[in-house]
């Protein structure tokens, strides 16, 4: 297995006032699969994705990706791990504004020794005639997979995406799903996607519903949905 979680607890807060946010977390993602991680707003999942990601400390549980345990890491080595495993697609885009597209990927290609090749990546993401524009010259759309070359660039095992199509629209949000799935089936690259679109789940090969700090329910979809066929985004 690719990412076992399992026992994990997160709280926040002092001894007079803490809030248990993640209770017990137990989930597990196979390589090459996009999972789909779905709950209400404080339901914990961006806090389960956050940990995984190395970007919460953790305080109770385990955290394996690819056999290795995450959780005790010092700062430095969480920020290897982050280097070596990850890459990270935010509702904001985070894009520095002073640099072009091109730009923007490139700052991101120097932190590991493989990348893609920058010029087909853009290509890929239909960037070309906009790697030369500065983020506030884009669409919504095009800040967005400005932001997901940015973060296969270093050719990450493991994408962590918080509500990447939140900020879009539906015509949009399809188009960023599409191509998700393309990099996933072109890379074999693993996904974890938070998200509040129940449309979403009917595209990935895995389904982890999160409520109160809890995984309530887990499945391997059968019967996925191509992104281009999917309704109600």
């Amino acid at each position: 297995m690719y990412l076992e979680v399992k026992g994990l607890k997160k709280k926040y807060g002092n001894s007079s006032n803490t809030v248990q946010v993640l209770k017990g977390i137990e989930l597990s993602v196979q390589k090459g699969q996009m999972c789909v991680i779905q709950g209400t707003s404080g339901s914990g999942k961006s806090t389960l994705l956050n940990c995984i990601g190395g970007l919460e400390t953790i305080d109770e549980g385990s955290v394996k990706v690819s056999g290795k345990e995450i959780f005790g890491l010092s700062p430095s080595a969480l920020s290897d791990y982050r280097r070596d495993n990850l890459g990270f697609i935010f509702q904001f885009y985070n894009l520095v504004p002073n640099l072009t597209v091109r730009e923007n990927i490139k700052v991101c290609e120097y932190l590991t020794s493989s990348p893609l090749d920058i010029d087909e990546l853009i290509k890929t993401l239909g960037l070309t005639e906009h790697q030369n524009k500065f983020p506030s010259q884009l669409s919504g759309g095009q800040q967005q997979r400005c932001a997901i070359a940015r973060a296969l660039i270093k050719n990450p095992k493991l994408l962590l995406c918080d509500e990447p199509t939140g900020a879009l629209d539906s015509a949009t949000s399809r188009d960023i799903l599409i191509l998700l799935e393309e990099i996933n089936a072109k890379y074999g690259t693993t996904m974890l996607i938070v998200t509040h679109n129940n449309s979403i789940k009917d595209m990935v090969h895995k389904v982890v519903f999160v409520k109160d700090g809890l995984v309530v329910k887990q499945y391997e979809n059968k019967t996925r949905v191509p992104a281009a066929e999917l309704e109600d985004l």
